[in-house]
């Protein structure tokens, strides 16, 4: 099965993908762990020009034409060989990153996106979605060494939530939605709980 986290900035998703991992390791359940942009050497590559706070002058069509190219790269070199061979592939970020950031809040539009990672990943989509749901008003973002994106202002990110929760509501029966507990280890518990029920882990 294919499983994407999704999340706005400072959710605590990175903390949860941390723990699924050991959850599934000690369980003795192989797992695939990816991230976006990013786990292939061209994906990589592009994920640093994309985040790089330097480039301050990237149009929002470049950016998500470059997510797009490091999906298409990520899908033919890595997760359709390994849904392939029947393992279960645990992906940080997706389609619906690009859908909620580029499509929602740069505003180019969730058809145009949705077309262009479409055409990227041969048409992948994940089984499950486990969608951290923390508006930005209440979510923990670090101050230092922010990325491009983290550095946008307040209002891009609640419309980067809005776009999600938007894509929630059009696509219900994919997303799984946890409300982070103050406990990362009760979410974590909310999370395998949910992963279990669709059949996704043991």
């Amino acid at each position: 099965m294919f499983v994407s986290f999704e999340g706005c900035e400072g959710v605590g998703k990175s903390t949860q993908l941390r723990l699924i991992k050991e959850y599934l390791e000690r369980t003795n359940q192989p797992a695939l762990f990816v991230r976006e942009p990013g786990s292939t050497a061209i994906s990589e590559q592009i994920r640093t020009v994309i985040l790089d706070p330097a480039n301050t002058e990237m149009c929002g069509l470049t950016e998500a034409l470059l997510y797009a190219a490091s999906r298409a790269q990520l899908v033919s070199q890595t997760l359709r060989p390994a849904l392939d061979r029947g393992e279960l592939v645990i992906c940080d970020r997706y389609i619906d990153s690009s859908v909620a950031y580029q499509g929602y809040a740069r505003g180019l539009g969730a058809d145009f996106v949705r077309d262009i990672n479409a055409a990227a990943t041969q048409g992948l989509l994940p089984d499950v979605t486990v969608f951290i749901d923390l508006p930005p008003s209440a979510a923990w973002r670090n101050g230092h060494l922010q990325d491009r994106l983290e550095q946008e202002s307040a209002e891009f990110h609640e419309n980067v939530y809005n776009g999600y929760i938007s894509e929630i509501s059009r696509c219900p029966q994919r997303f799984v939605r946890i409300k982070p507990e103050f406990d990362k280890n009760e979410t974590s518990r909310k999370i395998i709980e949910a992963l279990r029920e669709r059949g996704a882990i043991k």
